[in-house]
Parts: structure tokens; sequence; C-alpha cells
């Protein structure tokens, strides 16, 4: 599917919603398959992902119900022994969560996905769990992985670099393991996991840049009402920013600090942002968003603010894109591994007349100062993140972006394209 996305004849308005949050859907799911009695996860919005997530566990033995936004899970411990293959589509989140999971069970499963997955690496989780005394067979360092279930034992773990996933699947393996796990990171990563095995009645150890977990605990199943994916969000905020006029508010978002290193980053370039009404459920702070068109100027994005930001790159660039002057991002080596090389895909601001010039980790954009960009046909690459960013471009582009491939916004933002034409965006199928 093609989509044409061109600016509005006024500013962006209205008030408007994003899909419940992705990572943390992934964990209600996954740790309510685990745990004892029922968890109901509600914002649940169906895309691929999590969709993929909700058949691992229905695979794995756990009952699942779903109605619309609704989803209930009753537990079983993810107990069994017999072979199980399971399709983890373009889920990195899945299979790494679930090779964590599984690595101390009885069975042995076969872990695969599409063909972008079986490109991204999995040594990164797989060396880790073999300390602990894991099974785990890669293809290449890549999937299909298989996961033989067996004992683990607790292990004090130094992360090179920062990753949820990863610091995620260790302690999930830690608390099927004999003794203590500790994992130790560079800079805090999202802390969505440590969160939720508390909610759900774990004990869990926290420093600035650790957590550890003793083995042999038991999940129970609680509610798990899901905030908006603020990663969503941030295509939001960037569509009202750039566009002259604009006035939206994004209900219900959800603001853990460890996942809204975009905000200190517009403010630098002169965002206007309001966090109203912020309070807590489920362990996870919320508010709603209110944000007007702001001039925006270049800004460095450093090393150190790309774990909070990693998801969030690829809309910082069109940001920067419309800036005034010069916009640095370094450090974020990271998104040449994600569902695409999102650095190399980035690369694709040439066609709208950007100055952008890419390094090993990160981009190096001269923006408009504000001026309309041309217009252009851009590729997703099978990227959710980039087509929603290069949707995002067209609404200040003369005669818009083209996006082909457009179909992939699907697997983490249902919707999108909805919602865009609701705040009054020309949106075109093609």
């Amino acid at each position: 599917m093609n989509v044409r996305v061109g600016p509005p004849t006024s500013g962006l308005q209205g008030a408007t919603t994003v899909p419940g949050d992705k990572s943390i859907a992934h964990r209600a799911v996954l740790f309510g398959a685990l745990a004892r009695g029922t968890t109901t996860v509600t914002g649940f919005h169906g895309g691929a992902d999590v969709l993929a997530t909700l058949g691992a566990v229905q695979a794995l033995g756990a009952r699942v119900e779903r109605d619309g936004e609704r989803v209930r899970v009753d537990g079983n411990g993810l107990a069994g022994r017999e072979r199980v293959r399971i399709d983890c589509a373009n889920s990195g989140t899945t299979m790494r969560l679930l090779a964590g999971l599984l690595a101390p069970g009885e069975r042995t499963v076969e872990l695969d996905g599409d063909g972008s997955l079986r490109r991204r690496p999995m040594a990164r989780v797989a060396e880790p769990l073999r300390a602990m005394g894991a099974h785990v067979e890669t293809t290449s360092g890549c999937p299909p992985i298989t996961v033989h279930g067996r004992p683990l034992t607790g292990i004090d773990l130094r992360l090179p670099v920062a990753s949820a996933q990863v610091k995620s699947a260790i302690l999930l393996a830690g608390l099927g393991a004999r003794g203590r796990t500790r994992v130790h990171e560079p800079i805090a990563s999202r802390d969505h996991t440590e969160r939720m095995l508390a909610y759900m009645g774990a004990e869990v150890r926290r420093g600035p840049t650790w957590a550890e977990v003793e083995g042999g605990q038991r999940l129970d199943g609680r509610p798990v009402p899901l905030p908006g994916d603020f990663s969503s969000a941030a295509f939001l905020l960037v569509a009202t920013l750039i566009v002259s006029g604009s006035q939206v508010l994004i209900d219900e978002v959800g603001v853990n600090p460890t996942r809204t290193g975009l905000l200190p980053i517009l403010a630098r370039m002169g965002a206007t942002i309001e966090l109203v009404g912020v309070h807590d459920d489920a362990g996870e702070p919320r508010a709603t968003l209110a944000v007007r068109s702001s001039a925006l100027r270049g800004v460095d994005v450093l090393p150190g603010e790309v774990p909070a930001t990693i998801d969030e790159l690829p809309i910082v660039a069109i940001a920067a894109a419309l800036a005034d002057g010069e916009t640095t991002i370094a450090g974020a080596g990271e998104l040449r591994v994600k569902e695409s090389d999102r650095i190399a895909g980035m690369e694709q601001l040439r066609r709208l007349g950007v100055a952008v010039r890419t390094t090993e980790d990160g981009l190096v954009i001269r923006g408009s100062g504000g001026r309309r960009l041309a217009g252009a046909s851009i590729e997703s690459g099978g990227d959710h993140r980039i087509a929603m960013a290069f949707a995002v471009a067209g609404l200040v582009a003369e005669d818009g972006v083209e996006v082909r491939g457009a179909e992939c916004v699907d697997v983490s933002f249902p919707g999108f394209f909805q919602r865009l034409a609701a705040l009054g965006a020309r949106v075109e199928a093609l």
C-alpha cells in the first residue's frame, strides 16, 4: 500500500489518542502467561508485533481471550515439555524476551520470524543466557533461535551496551534460575520490566544503572491498563511542532522517564510541550501532552541520550530537517540493526532537498529553517518508524510525500493515517 501525505489547509487541530504502549503490552501478555491467575490488559491495540506475542503465549499453552482492546490471559506458568515452534513475525521484543523466559524451562522451543527479523542480532541475548547455563542455538548469531530449557544459575552481568530487551531477557531467566541475577548497564535503559515485575508481586532491587531478582519467585496476575505509547505519540508531537498554526492534545500517554528522552531534546530545540494531569496507574506514569507549533533550532543529540530516545530518533531527524541550523545525532549505532538500517533509511531526506550526512553511528542534518521541503516518493523498507517519519515530513513538503510500503505502519500504530487526517492532514491512499 502506498499513501501520500500532504500539507493541511491550516494547522493541525484537535484532541487525539495513540494506541496502547507496545513495550508494556508485550510484557503484560508474557508476564501474565507466566503468572498465577488472570491478567487483564486493556488498551491493547492489536498491532502486528504485540499480536506475535499473543500468538506465542497461546502456542505455549496459555489461555487467551481477546475482545477488541481487552485481552485476558490465564497464566499457566508456561509449563510444558513438548517441542514448540513459534513465529515471532517481525518482533525482536517477542523473540528476545521469550528466549530469556523459556531458557530455565523444561521444553525445546524454536523461535523464528520474517526475513527482517532473521537479520537481527541475537547473540547479545544468547551469550549471557549461556553464561547462566542455558542451551541456546542461533543461526550464525541470528534467528532462528532454538532454546532447550534446562536449570540455570544466576549471574552478575555487565552489558557493554544498554539494552532493555537484553536486560529484560536476563532478568526473566533469573526468575527461574538458582540464586541472584543482577544486570548492570552503562546507561539506564527503559525500565518497564522492572516496574511490571514489581507490580505483579516480584521483589526487584534496583540502582541507577542496575536491577536484580532472586530466582524462584512467582508472579500474580493483575489488571494492566495500558498508557498510550509514547513512541507513537512522538510522531504526532513533531507533526504538530512543524506545521504552522497547530495545537493538539494527546490524551493519556505514558510518560515513564526512561522513555521520554525525546522531550528534553525537543525542549532544547525550542518546542512548546506541556504535560497535563500526570498520574500513576499499574506502576506507570501517564499524562495528557499539550503541544503547539514552534520554531525549532538545531541541537546535538549526545550518546548518553540515545537509550531513552532510540525509537524516536527517526522523527527527531524530521524535526531537525525543519529546524534552523545543524543537528547531530551520535552514539546511535543501534539504529542500524532495527527493523531496517534506520540510519541508511533517513538518507532519503536528500530526496526532500535536505542536506544530510550519515556516520557509522548517527546523522548530521542541516535544517531548512522552517521552509517547506521538496515533495518526493520514499521507500519504507518495511520499517514502520521510517514510514511514519516521512509521512510527517509530507505535512511540510510541496505536493506532499508518497510513502511506499505504508502498510508496515500497522506494526505499531494502527490508525496512524486516519488520526493524521482527523487532525487536518491531507492523506490519500494510492
